[in-house]
């Protein structure tokens, strides 16, 4: 009975960590720094791309929050649609964001698109595409953003699972396993 007893707590503990580790909101500084929010640069194709190479590079779930750091006398955060990020346009934004320390809450799976409210900053490359996974850890495979001209000669970047979070959850929880069993 003493067993099953431990065999209960060890299998509750297991799926507690894991479910922790895998459902962990984040808050995320766009750009990883706090100065990423702001013309690139140079004009040249490259580093034009350098907010949406460092999104694609980072796995964001529903519930992480995305935060912009920035002066906000001089500059400003716009979530809007799909055409208007193409186009640059500051008309008619999703939401305006201008108080210099932005938090925009994911709240759901999919793109999230993002530009400079500054004029002529969005043409100059200062905007950003974020897609959310859904919930079960899947890449959102509805909208992708159509390649600059110069992306299209580059190789192609590999897509990331959600299968390193997951291993880090059952590391945890294999360890915990080992230890409680020893005992």
């Amino acid at each position: 009975m003493a067993s099953f007893s431990r065999t209960s707590s060890s299998l509750f503990l297991l799926l507690t960590s894991l479910l922790f580790t895998i459902s962990e909101a984040k808050e995320i500084l766009v750009g990883g720094k706090s100065d990423a929010w702001s013309i690139p640069p140079s004009s040249s194709s490259q580093t034009t791309q350098l907010l949406n190479q460092w999104a694609e590079s980072t796995r964001f779930r529903i519930g992480d929050t995305l935060v912009w750091k920035y002066d906000a006398e001089k500059d400003s955060v716009l979530e809007v649609s799909k055409q208007d990020y193409e186009t640059c346009n500051t008309s008619r934004p999703i939401k305006e964001h201008k108080d210099g320390n932005t938090r925009v809450s994911l709240g759901r799976a999919g793109p999230f698109y993002f530009i400079s409210g500054a004029k002529g900053h969005c043409e100059k490359g200062q905007k950003l595409i974020v897609v959310v996974l859904s919930p079960r850890g899947d890449r959102f495979l509805g909208i992708s953003p159509a390649p600059s001209p110069a992306e299209i000669d580059g190789p192609a970047v590999a897509p990331t699972s959600g299968a390193s979070s997951l291993r880090g959850g059952l590391v945890v929880a294999f360890g915990l396993l080992l230890v409680l069993g020893l005992f």
